[in-house]
């Protein structure tokens, strides 16, 4: 049962320029949407784990992981694949490790959208890494965009879309960036009751070809609309922006009971 939806107006921070000169890039802000269905989370967490090994083979997928959904199954089951790269078994099997430790946190109500989670999850993609690798100008910035963040996009579900591609963008770690990004982006999402986000293996082609881009220009408004389009809700989303878009439009009123 949904417990409630949580809008995007803006926060009190000093205006929209600051935010993306802060993080090194901007989209869009009127075109996320603003009604989303929250849960609980509980319920938020249940389906994550219902849907542990689709999220898992995804993301492999995304990071050019060649082995099949049955063969993630058989790695979740605890059984070795025989005829594979190690790396190939050993990049699924950190996934299910980070897996399971962020719905552990989220579960324990320990997760938080700071640096020492990020870099606790990012150990399990790369454990022999430095915990303090980047440049000082590198760690400056995480804080400065974490900052803003926190104090302007008071919207859950804009700012998990927002950290994932600051992460990406800006490339904290030697490795495993987006992949460290997209953990913090779910963690945040289910923290706050609403379901994880998962780019279909179908999809990853498209992803990552809107990620070039968005590297490209500086501009995730596609690449935050992709992700959108991927959220197990996505039709109802949209379904709630067409209602308030169309209450707007009515008879020069709005309809104040529509989703914020």
């Amino acid at each position: 049962m949904d417990a409630g939806i949580p809008g995007n107006d803006a926060g009190d921070g000093k205006g929209p320029m600051e935010l993306f000169d802060a993080l090194g890039f901007r989209w869009d802000r009127a075109a996320i949407p603003a009604g989303v269905p929250v849960h609980s989370v509980e319920r938020a967490c249940f389906r994550f784990h219902k849907m542990l090994a689709e999220f898992v083979w995804d993301a492999g997928v995304v990071e050019g992981n060649t082995l099949t959904f049955p063969e993630v199954m058989t790695l979740l089951d605890g059984v070795t694949v025989s005829g594979r790269k190690i790396a190939d078994q050993a990049q699924i099997l950190n996934l299910i490790v980070a897996s399971r430790r962020l719905l552990s946190l989220v579960r324990g109500r320990r997760f938080a959208l700071d640096k020492a989670t990020a870099m606790a999850i990012h150990a399990l993609f790369a454990p022999t890494e430095a915990p303090e690798s980047g440049a000082p100008l590198l760690r400056r910035t995480f804080d400065e965009g974490l900052a803003c963040l926190m104090r302007d996009v008071p919207s859950p579900f804009e700012r998990a879309m927002a950290f994932f591609m600051f992460g990406a963008l800006q490339q904290f770690f030697f490795d495993g960036n987006k992949r460290t990004s997209r953990f913090m982006m779910n963690g945040v999402l289910m923290a706050n009751g609403i379901d994880a986000i998962s780019v279909p293996a179908a999809s990853a082609q498209e992803f990552n070809e809107k990620m070039v881009q968005f590297h490209l220009t500086k501009d995730a408004t596609e690449t935050m609309a992709f992700l959108v389009a991927c959220h197990p809700d996505a039709e109802r989303i949209h379904a709630l922006r067409g209602s308030a878009a169309g209450a707007s439009d009515g008879d020069g009123e709005s309809d104040r009971s529509a989703p914020k």
